[in-house]
């Protein structure tokens, strides 16, 4: 349609053409108007190209940590740990991971349960992890690969070294271990007993609390074995160790034992009595040679290792090495009758006096029958005396 000058009306599409061109020349974007047209997969590739190539520029944040900030995070993992795949499987993420895990300090602080092996699991890699930890001075690995060494693979010298590097760092369970080898002559013969030293052992043990430990020296004044005779001193440390095995349980939120059961007590139901007291009738559970009826504490690791590998390597009745029948003790003899035996049944033998008192509240007192007479074979230092405790187990039925 034309108008009276003879010109032609503009077209509609052609004035939005021009008005489009024109805010495109106003933002600078000239290379749109003459560029040829894409189709629509090709638009969505390169904006997928466009939002995916900044993710290529960023940096990984956990290699810009500082080293000793991955360090402190690994040692509270090492502290911590409830099983040894815990800490392992972290070793086993990264490259970095790795050789940080494996520093001294981390190592140093790692807790019993992060090398608490099994026998079945026992290898030469396991083996070099804990001398890692015990070269870091890891005072728990010392103790743990120095129990295995002497008890499971028969490296006595090794064993008792590393105890003995444990037990200069104050290791209660290591001068405690000490002082049962000593009172024993384990790695030798009954001539290298040495009482003397095992009470010295014990003593220190016992000063740094140890409750196996006050009550074994608590015998051994009783009895005179090993030191000069005192009934009342020796009374004194039993009632201690009966008090702190008391305490630990009662602190313990998840022993399920009533506090108030203890404080409101009631002499009738404990009929245990102090031999010294000589009362004649029902006495205080704190008095007892025995300690009190309560849970048995958790087994230590290097406790649960002795046992497996005892089953598994000297399981066999031929092979006539005994375990203590304590079940939370886990140490087997190194020669035979080597362990002091229950004077009254015969049936059951002891590493020490304190596994005889925790044995026999748990178990043994249910199940422990006076024969008339047995005959040892062979001989040997497990033969039975009076009742005097010098030689044999003594239990108290």
């Amino acid at each position: 349609m034309k108008t009276r000058r003879g010109n032609s009306y503009p077209r509609t599409d052609v004035l939005e053409f021009n008005q489009r061109l024109v805010k495109r020349r106003k933002m600078g974007d000239f290379i749109t108007t003459v560029k040829p047209a894409v189709s629509a997969g090709e638009q969505i590739s390169s904006r997928k190209r466009q939002r995916l190539s900044p993710e290529k520029d960023k940096t990984d944040f956990f290699d810009t940590l500082p080293d000793d900030l991955v360090t402190c995070i690994l040692c509270k993992l090492s502290s911590s740990a409830s099983s040894p795949s815990d800490f392992i499987n972290v070793l086993l993420t990264c490259k970095r991971l790795n050789g940080l895990g494996l520093n001294s300090i981390v190592l140093s602080k790692a807790s019993p349960k992060t090398f608490a092996l099994k026998a079945k699991n026992w290898s030469d890699s396991a083996h070099r992890f804990l001398k890692l930890c015990s070269d870091a001075g890891n005072v728990e690995a010392c103790y743990t690969l120095g129990m295995i060494r002497f008890y499971c693979l028969q490296n006595r010298g090794s064993g008792a070294s590393l105890m003995a590097k444990a037990a200069i760092s104050s290791h209660a369970p290591a001068l405690y271990s000490l002082a049962v080898i000593q009172f024993n002559g384990s790695g030798g013969s009954k001539n290298d007993k040495d009482l003397r030293a095992g009470v010295a052992l014990c003593a220190r043990a016992a000063f740094l609390g140890h409750i196996d430990a006050l009550r074994e020296l608590g015998h051994c004044l009783q009895d005179g074995y090993g030191v000069r005779q005192n009934i009342a001193e020796g009374r004194r440390f039993l009632v201690q160790a009966n008090a702190r095995e008391l305490a630990a349980v009662l602190s313990n939120p998840n022993s399920g034992l009533n506090s108030r059961a203890w404080l409101n007590w009631n002499q009738h139901a404990h009929p245990n009595l102090s031999v010294a007291s000589g009362t004649g009738g029902p006495g205080c559970p704190l008095l007892s040679d025995f300690g009190c009826n309560v849970p048995a504490p958790e087994a230590h690791p290097a406790s649960r290792f002795m046992s497996d590998w005892y089953e598994l390597k000297n399981g066999s009745p031929d092979s006539g090495l005994r375990l203590c029948s304590h079940e939370g003790c886990g140490r087997p003899e190194t020669r035979k009758h080597e362990f002091r035996r229950c004077s009254v049944c015969g049936a059951v033998n002891y590493c020490s006096r304190a596994c005889q008192a925790l044995d026999w509240k748990l178990r043994h007192k249910e199940e422990c029958a006076p024969v008339e007479r047995w005959v040892e074979e062979d001989g040997g230092d497990g033969e039975p005396v009076g009742v005097d405790g010098n030689e044999n187990v003594v239990v108290d039925s």
